[in-house]
């Protein structure tokens, strides 16, 4: 395994990292919701009253964020390998999997690990373990670069 010392960007990772702990301290802290991306935007699908505010705010700003970014530095090339019926079939498969998991990695990875959540801390595990053999399936039994 090889490091693209080019594209290795610590502070940047750091800073990000702490922007979104800072967001999802905030969200709890001032509204008493987690920051979970899958219920926050499956909130915006059942339009119950007084509860699409702060829903759409905060989807609001995840589409704002890189916009803003581009006023002071280039975003990323964007690279997409898989076919659209590839997407099409990763995006249904963890949208399942959100729901029979009872949320997101953002959810159960970021806000649950720090509320000392046990379901989430297993939840968090089998995610990063599905996603380990996910990447040795495709790339060694598979044989597809990636």
């Amino acid at each position: 395994m090889l490091i693209d010392w080019n594209a290795f960007t610590p502070w940047a990772s750091l800073a990000g990292g702490a922007l979104i702990g800072a967001a999802a301290t905030s969200l709890i802290l001032f509204n008493g919701r987690i920051a979970g991306i899958s219920g926050i935007v499956g909130g915006l699908l059942s339009l119950k009253k007084g509860d699409m505010g702060w829903r759409l705010a905060f989807v609001g700003g995840l589409i704002a964020a890189p916009l803003i970014w581009q006023l002071f530095a280039s975003l990323p090339a964007i690279r997409i390998d898989g076919s659209f019926l590839m997407m099409a079939l990763a995006g249904l498969i963890v949208g399942i999997g959100t729901r029979y998991g009872s949320g997101c990695t953002s959810g159960h990875g970021v806000c649950g690990i720090s509320r000392r959540s046990p379901r989430s801390m297993v939840a968090t595990l089998l995610f990063m373990m599905m996603g380990f053999v996910t990447v040795y399936v495709i790339r060694h039994v598979f044989q597809i670069a990636g």
